[in-house]
């Protein structure tokens, strides 16, 4: 059994408040849940209204799809418009 944890640290510039944030959090994670086949919760900087550090992770029997996949999420992310990418670690376990 191998597992993939992916963090990623998201700005979202045009987040005015944390409703707003919620929004386009609540959003992304939809998305990534339903499209990927990941679990996915919000982990990090809660209470600030532009900034967000999502949790991910994968089970797979292959180290490389698990890989693969969450370097796929990687860019899946970055080409979303309402969020930008800061920076993001894979574990293989």
């Amino acid at each position: 059994m191998h597992i993939g944890v992916l963090q990623l640290e998201l700005s979202i510039a045009d987040a005015m408040s944390l409703k707003d944030k919620r929004r386009v959090v609540l959003s992304l994670k939809d998305r990534i849940r339903h499209g990927h086949n990941v679990s996915i919760a919000e982990v990090g900087a809660l209470d600030e209204h532009r900034r967000t550090i999502l949790g991910v992770a994968m089970v797979s029997n292959d180290s490389r799809y698990v890989e693969g996949a969450l370097s796929k999420l990687v860019d899946f992310v970055r080409m979303t418009p309402q969020v930008s990418l800061l920076d993001y670690k894979i574990e293989l376990l």
